[in-house]
């Protein structure tokens, strides 16, 4: 898997507490802008994180490269709807001798990873066989398999990227697109750390679990170490 950020609003900490300022100042967002010190943009936006007063964070946005994940990934990562996505196309691009994605349980049981590799093999020849006979891709794509290697361009604002934190950070989550926010995390903590400075799972940003009997304990190893 491969996960960079490739863009993001310029000074996007600094867009934010421009952004909350404005709702109490008769100055215009340039001027409120200027005069805002790197240190109380920080003081600013760590006081917004601590109430929850989140609104203004949707004016920061950021946008990522992915590679080298599954379509499995994908089909969940596109239920967030508050995001815009570019898909590599199955329609348009031959797939002939597509890359695919072994999950760590498969590839840690020899005789499963074998099984797996040799369907892999047989839903290749299937698509080449497809081909051949005339069958064009954007229908041969039909027996590919939801462990297909994809790419995809993700764009959300800084205020989704929390509440996705929240959901697919945590332990239940499936691992593949837990590994996904994980990296994710790591990059935007880069560009704009007060932003995202509690971001996480629930049991991490609030003190919940909202796994009910499917919790990992996570939370109440937490609580005991406080």
């Amino acid at each position: 898997m491969k996960v960079k950020l490739i863009c993001h609003t310029p000074d996007p900490e600094r867009t934010v507490a421009m952004s909350a300022r404005l709702c109490y100042s008769a100055a215009g967002a340039e001027q409120l802008a200027e005069k805002l010190s790197p240190a109380q943009v920080a003081k600013l936006v760590d006081k917004i994180v601590a109430m929850g007063h989140l609104s203004t964070f949707e004016h920061a946005s950021f946008t990522f490269a992915v590679e080298g994940v599954s379509r499995v990934l994908t089909h969940q990562l596109v239920r967030h709807r508050i995001a815009s996505y570019s898909q590599q196309s199955q329609r348009y691009v031959k797939e002939h001798d597509f890359e695919y994605i072994v999950p760590p349980t498969v590839a840690a049981n020899p005789q499963a990873a074998a099984r797996f590799a040799a369907l892999m093999g047989d839903i290749r020849a299937a698509y080449d066989e497809l081909t051949a006979l005339g069958v064009h891709q954007e229908d041969a794509r039909y027996v590919l398999a939801n462990a297909t290697e994809t790419k995809i361009v993700v764009t959300m604002n800084a205020r989704s990227l929390l509440h996705f934190f929240e959901l697919r950070c945590c332990s239940r989550a499936q691992w593949e697109i837990r590994r996904l926010a994980e990296a994710m995390l790591a990059e935007v903590r880069k560009a704009a750390p007060h932003l995202f400075s509690k971001a996480g799972p629930t049991c991490v940003t609030r003190g919940v679990c909202e796994e009910g009997d499917l919790s990992c304990g996570r939370l109440a190893a937490l609580q005991n170490k406080q």
